[in-house]
Formats: C-alpha cells, sequence, structure tokens
C-alpha cells in the first residue's frame, strides 16, 4: 500500500490529475464522544470517509465509509460543510494520483457496531472533544473538526 501525502498552498506540490467526489463524516455517540481513527496511509487522526462509489450518494457513501474503516454503523444527520479548496492537493504514491480537494463533511449518530480497525485504520477510539487538539491531524481535516466543534449556524462552504 502507498503513503498519502497532503499538500496545502504548497509550491512542491504536484499538479492535481483528479477530482473525486468523497465523503467524511463527524459520528458522535450519546456522549458527544466523536469517532476517530488513525489511518494507515499517513499515520494521521481523521474521521473516517472516503470516495464515493457510482451509484451511491454522497450521504450514503459517508455511512458506507464509516461502517468500512471502523466498524460502526450511522445515520446522517447534517452537513458540517464542502470542501472543495484548489490549494489543497493529495498525493497517493501508489499510483501517482494528485487529487484536488473534493468533501463533503457530514455529522452523523451512531446506530450500532463495535470499533474495528481495517485495512485504513489502523485504531479507531471514540475522542472525547476536549482530546481532539492533542491528536496529529493534516491541516484540512483539523479545519474540517473545527467547523463541526464550533457548532457553526450554515454548513462551511469552500
Amino acid at each position: 500500500m502507498g503513503a498519502r501525502i497532503d499538500y496545502y498552498d504548497d509550491p512542491e506540490a504536484p499538479t492535481a490529475n483528479s477530482l473525486v467526489p468523497s465523503a467524511n463524516v463527524v459520528v458522535t455517540n450519546d456522549s458527544g464522544d466523536i469517532l476517530m481513527i488513525l489511518r494507515t496511509d499517513n499515520g494521521n487522526w481523521a474521521v473516517p470517509g472516503g470516495a464515493m462509489d457510482p451509484g451511491e450518494s454522497l450521504p450514503d457513501c459517508g455511512v458506507r465509509e464509516t461502517r468500512e474503516e471502523t466498524g460502526i454503523d450511522c445515520e446522517i444527520t447534517g452537513l458540517v460543510g464542502i470542501y472543495t479548496d484548489p490549494k489543497h492537493v493529495i498525493l497517493y504514491t501508489s499510483n501517482g494520483e494528485a487529487r484536488q480537494e473534493f468533501s463533503a463533511v457530514f455529522t452523523a449518530r451512531y446506530v450500532g457496531g463495535e470499533p474495528t480497525t481495517s485495512s485504513e485504520s489502523r485504531e479507531v477510539h471514540w475522542v472525547k472533544p476536549d482530546d481532539v487538539d492533542a491528536l496529529t491531524m493534516d491541516r484540512s481535516m483539523r479545519l474540517r473538526i473545527s467547523h463541526y466543534l464550533e457548532q457553526r449556524p450554515t454548513p462551511y462552504l469552500g
């Protein structure tokens, strides 16, 4: 498996050669803890998510990716924002894909399952909101989680 390298406003970043709709999901349990994974491809903490498959909606993508990466079933409840910043380029070293960011970030509630790792998640944990700042994560993921924690009245569009 190759690595994932995130670039932000970096003159050394490769030129984007793809654009893939994806979903991330901020799943919370009854205690308000956030479901987080330690990614296998870059060693950073993140909320679950990934690329949309043909024949599915972005909310369905978020539910599927959450189940695949964490073992947790969830129900989408809202939208944190849509993140399409062309300054954020993601390089996948396994195939040379350089993807421009394109992610819808949803909120969701936990409905079942147990935290379980996968080929994409080295660790899966429920994290208290106050403990999120201590986790190592990419700038873009931190922005997304910050927008969730701010409980913005309208979704972020950018």
